[in-house]
């Protein structure tokens, strides 16, 4: 960011659609959600989903900071729930002796074939709830997860919402991506939280 642009300035005009601003709160909060991460002794792996599902949820919950100056807090706090909730997986993924039922010493091998079937689970089941939505809601989410996400005056013109609906169509439909039936399916079989 720069000097002369607030975090509440850079946070508005992220929230406005601005990729600037946005790549600029990457940029300045990149190293404390992977100082977090090493905090853990995650692999660069694990450190890099740590920061997609952290960044994801950002851009979902964007709309709900009231206080910009709390965000550092709320990196942090994220980095850390997912962090742990990483290392909560690669322990219930930890070898043991069939006969003793004592953990076996050493790491789980990072980017297993389990992990990667979870990760595809996971991309299909995302998927599958976005063919469930309204097309407005499939178009809207598709535009504000892309990298960088599209500006609001891009969402307005091609979609017809007005700017300040936006945020709100962005809620209602994160609500109703959170209810499909793929992604019900999802977190009753998994620990994930969406």
């Amino acid at each position: 960011m720069t000097a002369e642009k607030t975090l509440t300035e850079t946070v508005e005009a992220a929230r406005g659609g601005d990729r600037v601003a946005w790549n600029q709160l990457v940029e300045r909060y990149m190293p404390l959600v992977l100082s977090v991460a090493g905090r853990y002794h995650l692999s660069a792996e694990d450190a890099a989903e740590v920061s997609q599902v952290l960044w994801l949820r950002l851009v979902g919950h964007l709309g709900d900071i009231r206080e910009p100056e709390a965000l550092p807090g709320w990196i942090h706090t994220t980095s850390r729930n997912e962090a742990l909730r990483l290392q909560a997986t690669r322990q219930r993924r930890a070898p043991v002796d069939p006969r003793t039922g004592v953990v076996l010493d050493g790491a789980p091998e990072k980017g297993g074939l389990d992990d990667g079937r979870l990760l595809d689970e996971r991309h299909h089941a995302f998927r599958a709830g976005l063919r469930e939505l309204r097309p407005q809601y499939r178009e809207l989410l598709e535009m504000l997860l892309a990298d960088p996400p599209s500006s609001y005056d891009d969402i307005s013109s091609r979609l017809g919402i007005r700017k300040g609906n936006i945020g709100p169509t962005r809620a209602r439909a994160l609500e109703a991506l959170r209810n499909t039936a793929a992604l019900r399916t999802l977190r009753s079989t998994s620990d994930l939280v969406i």
